[in-house]
């Protein structure tokens, strides 16, 4: 079970992903200083419900799994470049223009 600490550390990352932007779960472990995707993905498993989880993605570009249909309407909304959309199931993240870059003030303080 992750940490308390680790636990705030992510939800507060997620809850600063602009609207219609994405990170990714390592993009959030390396926003804390850590090197723990899974972990990241362990901790929006249990208390994602909390923030804006559709903003966090796996590297592949994907919706997270098994909550495409969920999260396509947040997208839709907010605007989040989107590839080769079949449907709301089938869809994935445009990740070259979705992706919060690395010089975005979430990366603050880390040295990258």
């Amino acid at each position: 079970m992750p940490s308390a600490e680790f636990v705030e550390a992510v939800l507060d990352v997620v809850e600063r992903i602009p609207a219609g932007r994405v990170m990714t779960y390592g993009d959030v472990g390396i926003a804390i200083g850590s090197e723990a995707p899974r972990a990241v993905g362990r901790v929006m498993a249990l208390y994602g419900h909390a923030v804006p989880w559709w903003r966090v993605v796996p590297a592949s570009g994907l919706p997270p799994q098994g909550h495409a249909r969920l999260a396509h309407p947040h997208y839709v909304e907010e605007g989040t470049p989107l590839r080769h959309v079949e449907s709301p199931e089938r869809y994935r993240i445009a990740l070259s223009t979705a992706r919060l870059p690395y010089t975005h003030e979430i990366y603050a303080k880390i040295a990258l």
